[in-house]
């Protein structure tokens, strides 16, 4: 009797060796060891002749590149949880799944943001680099030395309010943050209660009044530039703006010059406009200390990579057995 044939699958990252190695028992699988982003002849040759294409953010699967695909190639299962890098009506009109590994980043990213919430009004990065930068020169505790802002007893404003802004939401009510939040639809009034939240329909108005602002939105056509230089202009100049989400939800010009003007007081920033570009005008606002910057690292856990990779191998092999793989993504949403 003849063995049936391994799917061909293209792997364009380095992933956990855990995954790579299952990868490689289940399929006839290529990797990426040196974990170099793939070129777009690159890609354009291998999905002429592979069956499944697993790519991850910093890949642009675009209509070009797959309409180039062969007929064989029926399934893109991206490593990741947004998909606002893979063009899915494209797909779609080719006859091509796409899907996606949600809810594994969760607390993670949350966990992060939370982090950066706190690094920011605390000056968590200025006091480091003091004692890194500059060793010796320290010259001892003082009562004015170094001031930050208290976050407890401050409100917060969660821009969009998923698994990761709810999540936020529990951690910033824990740190005695005083829970506010804009969504497109409110959420559950369990949850409502129990975060003891404070719904804005507008978000203009939820902007004016809070003292910090976590972006926790998918980035889609309707969010880009959703923190527009209008927007920004309604914030307190004792506010700060964390972003651990898309970094096109955010005017970055707009935020680099509010910050510049004292227009608001600080930033923790994880995502980019023109990742991996990082504006030059934002590093030099991190060495002032107005900014705290991060490479896009929120949802850098082992834990959470691994778990990312065991939803591609079951969205593949659920796929290849001919059912409807568990996180399929559906043109428009």
């Amino acid at each position: 009797m003849t063995a049936k044939k391994k799917p061909k699958v293209y792997i364009t990252r380095k992933l956990p060796d855990a995954v790579e190695t299952r990868m490689r028992e289940l399929f006839d699988a290529e990797l990426n060891i040196d974990d170099a982003p793939r070129s777009v002849p690159e890609l354009m040759t291998a999905v002429r002749t592979a069956d499944v294409l697993v790519p991850t953010v910093t890949d642009r699967i675009d209509a070009a590149l797959i309409d180039a695909a062969g007929p064989q190639m029926k399934l893109i299962a991206s490593f990741s949880n947004g998909t606002d890098h893979i063009d899915v009506e494209a797909a779609a009109r080719r006859g091509i799944t796409v899907t996606n590994t949600p809810n594994v980043l969760t607390e993670d990213t949350a966990d992060m943001t939370m982090a950066l919430i706190l690094a920011v009004p605390r000056r968590l990065g200025e006091g480091a680099r003091v004692l890194t930068d500059k060793p010796g020169e320290w010259a001892g505790w003082s009562p004015t030395w170094m001031l930050g802002r208290r976050i407890h007893g401050k409100r917060i404003g969660i821009v969009g309010m998923g698994r990761i802004g709810t999540a936020v939401a529990r951690r910033a009510k824990a740190f005695g943050l005083s829970i506010h939040y804009h969504n497109r639809k409110r959420v559950n009034p369990a949850v409502e209660d129990e975060l003891e939240a404070t719904y804005w329909e507008s978000l203009d108005q939820m902007l004016a009044r809070v003292d910090i602002v976590s972006v926790n939105c998918p980035s889609t056509p309707a969010t880009f530039h959703l923190i527009s230089a209008r927007r920004l202009a309604l914030l307190q100049p004792t506010a700060y703006l964390v972003n651990t989400a898309r970094g096109d939800v955010v005017d970055e010009s707009a935020l680099i010059k509010s910050l510049r003007e004292g227009k608001i007081a600080g930033a923790g920033l994880d995502v980019f406009e023109n990742e991996p570009a990082v504006n030059p005008k934002l590093v030099k606002l991190a060495n002032e200390g107005k900014v705290v910057l991060l490479p896009h690292m929120s949802s850098a856990t082992i834990e959470g990579r691994i778990d990312m990779g065991d939803k591609v191998i079951i969205n593949i092999r659920t796929f290849i057995d001919g059912h409807r793989p568990p996180n399929r993504v559906l043109p428009g949403r």
